[in-house]
């Protein structure tokens, strides 16, 4: 790199947003196992699953409005101390009722990190170097998301629940003692002279509202992929070794991030875009030709050069379009598109299984593509000039 970016600060951050996603992602894939093991119906198990998730999407703009008011140091700590005061819940749940509780508290403290950490990253970054520095930091977040399920689910299979909760305790405090040692805490960055001064609450940066649109409709497919490939597999009767496919997909999209690192903070929104486009189309046409592990490879290769890697790209166009003093408000529009994507395509997945012969699964999702492109052409001058 030209410039030296990644300073003690940075590094501490990085290494924090590793842990504090790690936290809930070691418990997801097993809660509703759990759930039912404490006596919930399946259909009381789904809402125990999906409610972190629900909280977390409507609280996404009363955090990025926080964000961009109080200092980052404090409001990641208060998120870290609700997921430690979570992961403990876990441990000692004895019911489902007490689970309810403890998902919507860990949807506050997840959401609270998510928001504020990204922004708290970009914060300390030189403006030319938003592209690269973002980029690691979705990488970070893509391990975590990677690694602490699967290490979940072998503490859960080796051990029992409790040492995945045990586990998931040791992430959030790693998190929150990280935090302490950052020495720039994040202070809100103050408007310049001549804005408008009142601190009027927002539900979402406009600005940033087409780009988190079409990070939602790649994440369509990606998480419809997520919750359904094991299944479709098995419907098309396919010899494919379908538990490869997300360790291959990570694997492929740390080598795209890490080659095209520099290229974030200089090549324009509309070229990665047509770039993921294409991946998209080739993923979803080879999920569709599943018929032997090299597919399944090119399948996994487009789903990261689509949603993988246009998560980080939308991310930096996000920070770098919204104005410096709504970094947090930009971040948690951004994070919108996110979760309904992570939604919506599980989703928008049964909705296809259940209306279609399976053979039509992906080809249907390819009517994402067109949409997303309609989106970039309306708004493509203000995406455009961002660098």
């Amino acid at each position: 790199m030209k410039k030296h970016v990644y300073n003690r600060n940075i590094i501490l951050i990085l290494a924090a947003s590793f842990f504090y996603l790690s936290s809930p992602m070691l418990i997801n894939p097993l809660i509703t196992g759990f759930s039912e093991s404490l006596g919930s119906s399946t259909l009381l198990a789904g809402m125990i699953a999906g409610l972190m998730n629900i909280t977390s999407l409507i609280l996404r703009p009363i955090a990025g409005n926080l964000v961009d008011r109080y200092s980052k140091y404090r409001l990641s700590s208060l998120g870290g101390i609700f997921l430690i005061i979570a992961s403990v819940g876990y441990v000692i749940a004895t019911n489902p009722v007490w689970l309810l509780v403890i998902r919507v508290i860990n949807g506050i403290g997840y959401v609270l990190c998510t928001v504020c950490m990204a922004t708290w990253m970009a914060n300390l970054l030189p403006r030319e170097r938003v592209g690269s520095g973002m980029g690691i930091y979705g990488l970070m977040n893509a391990l975590g998301m990677a690694l602490a399920p699967a290490l979940g689910i072998f503490l859960y299979q080796h051990f029992g629940y409790r040492y995945v909760f045990i586990a998931s305790v040791v992430s959030s405090v790693l998190m929150v003692a990280l935090v302490q040692l950052v020495t720039d805490h994040g202070h809100p960055v103050k408007k310049p002279a001549g804005t408008e001064q009142h601190k009027k609450f927002r539900l979402v940066q406009p600005q940033v509202l087409p780009i988190a649109m079409i990070l939602m409709l790649f994440a369509l497919p990606y998480f419809s992929t997520q919750a359904y490939i094991v299944s479709y597999v098995a419907s098309i009767h396919s010899k494919v070794a379908v538990g490869s496919f997300f360790p291959i997909y990570a694997i492929l999209l740390l080598v795209l991030r890490m080659s095209l690192k520099d290229l974030f903070d200089s090549v324009a929104f509309g070229k990665f875009l047509y770039v993921s486009l294409g991946s998209t189309l080739i993923g979803l046409l080879a999920l569709a030709h599943l018929s032997n592990n090299i597919m399944m490879f090119i399948a996994a290769l487009g789903l990261a050069g689509g949603y993988g890697l246009m998560f980080s790209i939308c991310q930096a166009t996000a920070l770098l379009i919204a104005p410096h003093h709504e970094q947090g408000l930009a971040n948690s529009t951004f994070y919108i598109g996110m979760d309904l994507g992570m939604s919506l395509g599980p989703i928008l997945g049964g909705l296809i299984r259940s209306t279609v012969p399976i053979t039509w699964f992906y080809p249907v999702m390819l009517v994402t593509i067109p949409i997303i492109w309609l989106i970039y052409f309306m708004n493509r001058k203000s995406l455009n000039h961002v660098f």
